[in-house]
C-alpha cells in the first residue's frame, strides 16, 4: 500500500553558490538512502532559497517483508550417527531456535544446514525521521555554521520540518525542530508560519502565500519576463546561464526589471561594466545593436505591484561600483603598463618572482619565434615581458579574472602594436575545454610560452598533478599547447624546446614532462583506439603536429570494416621481423630473388617509398595497398630458406616494409 509523502526542510536563506555546487548530488543522496532502507520510489525535488522539498506521489507505508536465509555447516559435519554435533548445536543457538527447527538446502555442493527467518518491514512513519537526519548530515556545502546552543552545524539554521505521509504527520525532529504541518510564506506576505492539512493542501497554500516552489517554473517565468522587456524596449539581454541559475536559487517570487546607469560609465571596457553588475549585484547586461548599453536587468524577489523604489534602489547601489571602476581605469591609464613591480610578486616558491617568470617566458618565446620565423622578435619579447604587467593595476586587483584583458585595453590605449595588445588578451587561451584559441601565430607563441613555463617550472619543483588534483591546470595547459600547434600547423619539436630551456629550471626531469604530454594525447583523442596513439608514439616522432596528424590519419583506417583483414596481414609482418633489428639499415639484394611474389612485392614497395606524399592519409593508403602483394608473398614464398643469404634477404624485404610503416606508426602495437 502506498500514500503520498511530503518532506519539507525549511531553512534561512541558502547561499546560492555552495548550494548550486551540491545540487547535482542532492537527489542522488536522497535516492541512495531510500534504496538502503528498501523504500526507493520515484520522487521530485524542489527548492527555493528557504526550503528543500521532496515529493513522492506513491510511497510505501512500510518496508516490504523479507526472508533472510542463514547457512550453516554441511549436514555431514552437523550430524554424526544421526545426532547433532557441536556445529549443528552452535548454528541453532546462533539462530535462536532448536536444532529440529533448522532446514536443509543443497546449494550445489551438498546439503547444508539452513534457517529462514521472515522479517517484517518497518513502518515508514517510524523510519522517515532517521532518513531525513542522515540525509542532512550527508550534504556537503563546504562551510557550515552553528546557531543557538547547538553543537552540530549546517549551512544555515533549520527553521521548520514537515514530514507528512498521506494526511498524517510523521513525528520527529531535525536540529531540535519538531515536525509539524506548517510552512513559511514569502517574507513580504507574512512572517508567520501557515498551517496545511495534507500534502496537496501544502502545494495549494504555498502558491497562495507568494512562493513559486518549482525551480523550473521560476526560471521559465524569468525568461518570459526578459523576453517581454526585450520586445518592449528593442534591446537584447545577455542570458548568462550561470547567473540565471543563481537567480533562480535565491528567489521565491522573481520579477525581472529594467534599470539604467549614467552613460558616462560606458567609457569603461564592457567587461568591467559586466563584472561590476554580475559579480557584485547579480545583474544581466543589456545590448543594443551588439553594443553594451547603460541599462541592466535586475531580478527582484519582492511581491509587490510597485517596483519603482526597487529599481531606483538598485540603480543607486550600482553607481558607486561603476564609479570605483572608472577611478581604477583612469588611474591605471595614467600610470601605464610597467612590469618592474613584478619583481616584488612571488610566482611560486622555488621559481622566483613574476618578473623572473616573464623573463623565462620571453626566452622560450624567442626560441619558438626564431623557429617559426616571426618577423619582429623584439616585439615578441616586449609582448611577453608586458604580459603580466596588468597584475599590478588597480583594476585587476579588484577584478582578478580580468588579468590579460586589462593589459590588452591599457596597451591599446597606449598605442602599442596591435600584435602586442592582442597577444596580451589571448595569452591564457585556450583556458577551458571549449575555449577559443589565440587568433594568430604571434599570440599563439606568447600563449605557448606561458603554458610551457608553467609546465617546466612546476614540474621542476615537484608540483606535478596527481590523481584528480591539478591546482595549476597543467593538464589543460599541455592540451592547450597541442591544440594551438594543430590549429596553426606549428611543427613544434617539444623535446628540443624543453632540452634547450631546461637550463632555466633546476631538477627538471625532461622525460617525465614529455610522458605527461604523451598522456594528454589519450585524453585529447578519447574516441581513438588507444593502441593507435601508442603505435604513433612508438614511431619515435617528437613533432607535436606530426604526431597528431599521424593519429588522425591512422584512426579512420583502424576503425574501418576492412581493418580486421588488413590487421591479419600486418600481424604476419610483425611476426616475421621479431628477430630482426629494424633499427639498422636492411640490405636488399635483388639478385637473390627467386620467386615472382617477392619480386612483385619489392617493385611495388620501391614505388611506394619513392613518392612524395602531401598527407599521411595518402601515404598510409599507399602502404596498406601493399596487402595483396604481401598476402601473395606469404602464400608463395618460403621465408626460412635453407640458404641463409636468401632467408635474410626475404626477411629484410618485410623488415623494410615495417620500417616504412614505422615512419608513421609501429603497426605491431595496434590491437582491435
Amino acid at each position: 500500500m502506498t500514500k503520498p509523502l511530503l518532506i519539507e526542510i525549511a531553512v534561512e536563506e541558502l547561499p546560492a553558490i555552495p548550494f548550486l555546487k551540491e545540487l547535482p548530488n542532492i537527489e542522488k543522496k536522497w535516492a541512495s538512502l531510500l534504496e538502503a532502507n528498501n523504500l526507493l520510489c520515484e520522487f521530485n525535488f524542489y527548492y527555493t532559497p528557504r526550503r528543500l522539498v521532496f515529493w513522492h506521489r506513491e510511497f510505501k507505508i512500510a518496508q516490504d517483508d523479507k526472508v533472510v536465509e542463514q547457512l550453516g555447516a554441511p549436514v555431514k559435519i552437523a550430524f554424526k550417527d544421526g545426532k547433532p554435533t557441536g556445529a549443528a548445536i552452535g548454528f541453532a543457538k546462533k539462530c535462536g531456535v532448536a536444532v529440529e527447527e533448522l532446514d536443509r538446502v543443497d546449494k550445489g555442493k551438498g546439503e547444508v544446514l539452513c534457517f529462514k527467518q521472515k522479517i517484517s518491514g518497518q513502518a515508514t512513519a517510524a523510519l522517515i525521521n532517521g532518513i531525513v537526519n542522515e540525509f542532512i548530515s550527508k550534504l556537503n556545502f563546504g562551510k557550515s555554521m552553528k546557531w543557538g546552543n547547538r553543537t552540530d552545524s549546517f549551512i544555515r539554521p533549520i527553521r521548520g520540518l514537515s514530514m507528512v505521509l498521506g494526511d498524517t504527520l510523521c513525528e520527529g525532529e531535525l536540529y531540535g525542530v519538531k515536525s509539524s504541518m506548517t510552512s513559511f510564506a514569502h517574507r513580504m506576505v507574512s512572517y508567520e508560519p501557515f498551517k496545511f492539512e495534507f500534502a496537496g493542501d501544502y502545494f495549494c497554500k504555498l502558491d497562495k502565500h507568494g512562493v513559486i516552489l518549482y525551480q523550473d517554473e521560476r526560471k521559465k517565468l524569468i525568461l518570459e519576463q526578459m523576453e517581454q522587456i526585450q520586445k518592449d524596449n528593442n534591446i537584447t539581454i545577455e542570458i548568462d546561464n550561470e547567473l540565471l541559475n543563481e537567480i533562480v536559487a535565491i528567489t521565491e517570487y522573481p520579477t525581472a526589471l529594467l534599470g539604467q546607469f549614467d552613460e558616462e560609465f560606458l567609457q569603461l571596457p564592457q567587461e568591467v561594466i559586466i563584472g561590476s553588475m554580475k559579480e557584485h549585484q547579480r545583474y544581466f547586461a543589456v545590448y543594443k545593436e551588439d553594443k553594451i548599453t547603460n541599462k541592466f536587468i535586475v531580478v527582484s524577489n519582492s511581491k509587490t505591484t510597485d517596483f519603482g523604489e526597487i529599481i531606483a534602489g538598485n540603480e543607486k547601489v550600482l553607481r558607486p561600483r561603476l564609479a570605483d571602476g572608472m577611478f581604477f581605469y583612469k588611474n591605471d591609464l595614467k600610470n601605464g603598463l610597467n612590469n618592474e613591480g613584478l619583481k616584488n610578486i612571488t610566482f611560486v616558491d622555488g621559481l622566483g618572482s613574476m618578473y623572473e617568470k616573464s623573463e623565462r617566458e620571453s626566452k622560450i618565446a624567442l626560441q619558438i619565434g626564431s623557429i617559426f620565423k616571426i618577423d619582429n622578435l623584439e616585439l615578441l619579447e616586449r609582448a611577453v615581458m608586458l604580459s603580466k604587467a596588468d597584475l599590478l593595476t588597480d583594476m585587476v586587483y579588484e577584478f582578478t579574472d580580468l588579468q590579460g584583458l586589462m593589459g590588452y585595453y591599457y596597451a591599446k590605449e597606449a598605442n602599442e602594436d596591435k600584435l602586442l595588445y592582442t597577444a596580451l588578451k589571448e595569452q591564457y587561451l585556450p583556458d577551458g575545454e571549449d575555449s577559443k584559441l589565440p587568433s594568430n601565430k604571434f599570440s599563439s607563441i606568447v600563449a605557448i610560452s606561458h603554458k610551457l613555463d608553467n609546465l617546466m617550472g612546476l614540474f621542476s619543483v615537484g608540483m606535478i598533478p596527481t590523481g584528480s588534483r591539478d591546482p595549476f591546470a597543467l593538464r589543460r595547459a599541455a592540451i592547450g599547447i597541442i591544440k594551438i600547434c594543430i590549429k596553426y600547423k606549428l611543427n613544434l619539436q617539444l623535446h628540443s624546446i624543453i632540452d634547450n630551456c631546461s637550463q632555466y629550471y633546476n631538477n627538471l626531469e625532461t622525460f617525465q614532462l614529455l610522458e605527461f604530454f604523451n598522456d594528454r594525447l589519450f585524453q585529447l583523442y578519447n574516441d581513438v583506439n588507444p593502441s593507435v596513439i601508442k603505435a604513433v608514439l612508438k614511431s619515435g616522432e617528437n613533432d607535436i603536429l606530426k604526431i597528431c596528424q599521424k593519429i588522425e590519419a591512422l584512426d579512420p583506417i583502424v576503425k574501418s570494416s576492412d581493418f580486421k583483414d588488413l590487421s591479419n596481414t600486418f600481424k604476419r609482418v610483425a611476426n616475421i621481423i621479431k628477430d630482426i633489428d629494424t633499427n639498422n639499415e636492411l640490405e636488399i639484394r635483388e639478385e637473390l630473388f627467386e620467386e615472382d611474389a617477392e619480386k612483385a612485392l619489392f617493385i611495388k614497395f620501391k614505388k611506394a617509398i619513392s613518392k612524395n606524399y602531401a598527407t599521411y592519409d595518402e601515404k598510409l593508403d599507399t602502404f596498406f595497398a601493399l596487402k595483396p602483394q604481401l598476402d601473395k608473398f606469404f602464400d608463395d614464398v618460403f621465408v626460412n630458406h635453407e640458404n641463409n643469404a636468401i632467408k635474410t634477404n626475404r626477411k629484410n624485404i618485410i623488415g623494410k616494409i615495417y620500417q616504412a610503416f614505422k615512419t608513421i606508426a609501429d603497426i605491431k602495437e595496434i590491437t582491435i
